[in-house]
């Protein structure tokens, strides 16, 4: 059951912010720029897909939960991308709109970029950090001063 409730978030959550609405906002006959940072697209689509996707086979598997916060993990995890962000799925939903952006170059996708991040950065410091604070604790807090919110230190 719990990897279902992973799945069906996976599709409305990271399926609409990541390729749904940024394609509903491009115009009805978008140009594809073929310049050399079009191409760039692709990693960044591979790299922010296969991201989330690691983060929802942790979230279910590893931490026995979903990412949803109504229905989260029963353990904190740690793991995979977490070890390095601790936000690693948004990290990759705005990794494949920047892509969108590159192949596309509608100024649209870039306001839509900013609006996720900000309105994802106030829920997860106004609900979602404190939530897993009193769930988790100490264990928790030890997390946050050893990974950063957004961008990963480089060692």
């Amino acid at each position: 059951m719990t990897a279902l409730k992973s799945f069906l978030y996976l599709i409305l959550a990271a399926g609409l912010g990541a390729w749904y609405f940024p394609l509903v906002l491009l115009p009805k006959n978008p140009q594809v720029e073929t310049g050399i940072f079009a191409y760039f697209a692709f990693p960044l689509w591979l790299i922010g897909g296969v991201e989330i996707l690691w983060c929802f086979w942790d979230f279910t598997f590893r931490g026995r939960g979903t990412p949803l916060p109504l229905d989260p993990p029963k353990e904190l995890v740690a793991t995979g991308p977490y070890r390095y962000v601790r936000n690693p799925i948004y990290v990759g939903v705005l990794v494949i709109v920047i892509g969108y952006f590159l192949w596309f170059k509608s100024i649209w996708i870039i306001v839509y970029a900013v609006a996720a991040f900000l309105v994802c950065h106030l829920f997860i410091v106004f609900y979602e950090e404190r939530t897993l604070k009193k769930k988790f604790g100490a264990a928790y807090e030890d997390y946050c001063k050893r990974v950063p919110r957004w961008i990963p230190k480089l060692k």
